[in-house]
């Protein structure tokens, strides 16, 4: 019969390993060191709580149209509380404008990030693990599509399409969907020469098992960033569409559209122009830094000693 076998640990071992915290809190202790991360998690919060309770917080209805009140001033000059920031050139509430365009802003950035993020892990995995030719036809399609300019090409695939606002979301979508292939292509091939790899082909383990549960967990860290900065992305490339009468169509609020259709104010009314760029200029720039605070938590070479 073997002898028992007894690993001793000591007092300041125990306390050592009792002390150290958890994937996730040492995530939020990096997360919180990040200042300007912290402001724009704080922004996109409310920005996001008021496109889910916009029915509650919207004083109204924002294709309501008030014909008393057309070009009515918001408060800060001369304005009365009916309409806090004003109204537009056909009477419509600003803020009900805002609130309601938040919510479409944010599902098109959000419903481009999921579908991106989607079929560019699954390309990407392809391209790394499914051979040369695969690899080939899939990168060339790839530097196709951002060979051409983004704007551009969002355009011509809803020219084809015609403006909507699903076609909307698939214009961005192809537009922004090379970034997570080439970057999971990337990672993948990076994934595919280590130890632990070898190891599980080793032990049996099927290609699509190999892809799904073994390489792509260690790729995820950037994919997580990249996903949070696509939103942003996402956002601008819509607005710009907006803007140009390509997407999101009457009366659905959006902000692109917001502005596309206040410019002939901005000399006589200049608050009509601004409050949707101001409102477009604070979410996208929160939302990147909240990406680069989460780049900075999930990376340890980036976080402060």
């Amino acid at each position: 019969m073997g002898a028992d076998v007894t690993i001793a640990v000591t007092p300041d071992e125990s306390r050592r390993v009792l002390a150290e915290p958890s994937p996730l809190a040492a995530f939020w202790s990096a997360f919180r060191e990040n200042r300007g991360a912290m402001i724009g998690l704080t922004i996109v919060t409310i920005v996001v709580l008021a496109a889910v309770f916009a029915d509650f917080l919207a004083p109204h209805s924002p294709i309501e149209q008030f014909r008393d009140a057309v070009r009515a001033k918001p408060v800060w000059d001369g304005g009365t509380w009916r309409f806090p920031f004003g109204t537009d050139g056909e009477g419509r509430d600003m803020l009900s404008i805002l609130i309601y365009g938040g919510r479409v802003s944010l599902f098109i950035g959000v419903s481009v990030m999921s579908v991106s993020f989607v079929v560019g892990v699954m390309l990407g995995l392809v391209a790394a693990m499914a051979g040369t030719i695969a690899d080939v036809a899939i990168t060339r399609v790839m530097d196709l599509i951002m060979a051409v300019p983004s704007l551009v090409l969002a355009i011509l695939v809803v020219a084809i399409l015609g403006p909507s606002l699903t076609n909307t979301i698939v214009a961005v979508t192809i537009v922004y969907t090379p970034r997570y292939v080439r970057l999971v292509r990337a990672s993948a091939l990076g994934e595919l020469s280590k130890d632990y790899v070898t190891a599980a082909r080793t032990a049996g383990v099927g290609p699509l098992r190999l892809a799904l549960s073994t390489i792509l967990p260690n790729c995820l860290a950037p994919l997580i960033v990249q996903a949070a900065l696509g939103v942003s992305d996402a956002i601008l490339e819509a607005a710009g569409l907006g803007f140009l009468g390509l997407g999101a169509q009457p009366p659905t609020p959006e902000w692109g559209a917001a502005l596309a259709d206040s410019r002939e104010f901005i000399r006589s009314d200049p608050w009509i122009v601004a409050l949707p760029g101001l409102a477009i200029l604070i979410t996208v720039v929160a939302i990147n830094l909240t990406g680069d605070g989460l780049r900075d938590a999930l990376d340890p070479k980036m976080r402060r000693s």
